[in-house]
């Protein structure tokens, strides 16, 4: 078999999980050539992961203005898009318009113009995107879609999700470029389109009918303010104020994210460790969102980004029984430390209380890895040679669309006060 050959745009803090799956897991199938970023720095500190962490060779370094120049130099089947979340469709639709398919981080974009433009592109170059919901392979996910197929509960009629982000990993959102919803259409968009592609993924439906509430109640300054806080700072490195403060993110403490933010800033002026309770902030970190799908289940969604824990509970309830699933996760700081603790699960319960039955536990196999065990599996579907999946997790532009299209009409919501419908956005 002839290697597939990659190139991939955005060094930042999830650029790893692909390049480094390359140079460690799938060197047989997959040949990574060149990175593309804004940041010389970061594409050097790279580079030198490559070579000293993975065993892998160099590769070639393009600005993000040569992305033109990269493709047609390096001729790749593949680009790997892990930019900003704005960026995304810009890097997109040029690769296909280039003649690569695209594999692209969650989410595929962040507003209806965008996704209309990567629609149109996909369309015109009959190209392929792909777009990497890890959390679809995640054991414990594929085992609830399995029960819901099988219809131990029969038809689902309505769910309840509740999503909890820890002081540790929520806090982040509010550190760096997430904080401004311009870069990354609010957590309604940036994270919770893992969760809206799970319930579609779950109950094989598409969102018809979207409305929200939603507002920034925890973070910033002016809640800290309220709070009686008094001491402030711009940002935490280096800032006497930020010492003991639990929320402070301090740079020079982490080898890694010294050397992928803290020393490139010279390069484009991005600071990573912002305070969250700072001014600038205009995402939300309290949300409640109700869903009608177009097989008429309803959909009552939460986010709350400052919980004294990390995890997630969900209940299905059918016209057979209910299915309840609770999660703990461990917490992290992206790109702070260990890949394979991202989503790497504490604490699991999954149970189905049949209508006339006795209630059982359902057991589930967590194997190595992120999220479960569910990031080799996606990796592998990525670079090596995938299996046959009965459940058809793989998720294209179409996935894609249908799960950001959820908070971008919840963001809308949430700004007009009234409910949404998504054909009235776009035709998916």
């Amino acid at each position: 078999m002839a290697k597939k050959k990659y190139v991939q745009v955005g060094i930042g803090g999830r650029a790893q999980f692909f390049y480094g799956a390359i140079a460690e897991s799938y060197r047989e199938t997959s040949e990574l050539t060149a990175f593309c970023d804004i940041n010389q720095t970061r594409m050097d500190y790279a580079n030198k992961l490559l070579q000293e962490k993975y065993n892998y060779h160099s590769v070639n370094t393009y600005k993000t203005e040569e992305f033109d120049k990269m493709i047609e130099i390096e001729k790749p089947d593949v680009v790997i898009v892990t930019s900003v979340d704005r960026t995304h469709h810009r890097y997109i639709i040029r690769a296909l318009e280039l003649g690569c398919d695209v594999i692209t981080e969650k989410p595929m974009t962040v507003d209806v113009e965008k996704c209309k433009e990567i629609y149109d592109a996909v369309e015109r170059t009959g190209r392929k995107v792909r777009v990497t919901f890890n959390y679809r392979y995640a054991p414990h996910h594929t085992k609830a879609r399995e029960l819901i197929a099988s219809g131990v509960i029969g038809d689902v009629h309505s769910i309840h999700f509740e999503w909890l982000l820890n002081t540790q990993h929520g806090a982040d959102y509010f550190r760096r470029w997430h904080r401004d919803k311009r870069n990354s259409g609010g957590l309604l968009v940036h994270k919770s389109t893992h969760h809206f592609d799970l319930v579609n993924f779950w109950i094989g439906s598409e969102p018809e009918t979207v409305f929200a509430f939603g507002d920034l109640m925890f973070y910033g300054r002016e809640n800290a303010e309220k709070r009686g806080v008094t001491s402030f700072y711009q940002r935490a490195t280096g800032s006497a104020n930020a010492k003991g403060d639990p929320f402070a993110l301090h740079m020079d403490e982490n080898e890694n994210l010294k050397a992928m933010y803290l020393d490139a800033e010279k390069d484009d002026g991005y600071q990573r460790d912002q305070s969250v309770f700072g001014d600038g902030i205009n995402i939300e970190d309290t949300m409640g969102v109700m869903v009608r799908y177009k097989n008429k289940a309803i959909l009552t969604y939460s986010l709350n980004a400052y919980m004294p824990w990390e995890g997630y509970r969900i209940a299905f309830n059918g016209s057979k029984g209910r299915i309840e699933m609770n999660i703990v996760e461990t917490s992290y700081v992206n790109a702070g430390g260990d890949r394979a603790l991202e989503g790497a699960i504490v604490g699991k319960h999954l149970v189905v209380h049949p209508m006339f039955d006795a209630p059982y536990e359902v057991q589930v196999e967590e194997k190595a890895g992120g999220h479960g065990g569910g990031d080799p599996v996606l990796l592998n579907d990525l670079f090596g040679e995938p299996d046959e999946d009965i459940y058809n997790r793989a998720a294209d532009h179409v996935d894609g669309a249908r799960s950001i299209m959820t908070g971008i009409a919840a963001n809308q919501a949430i700004k007009t006060g009234l409910p949404v419908r998504i054909s009235d956005l776009i035709k998916i």
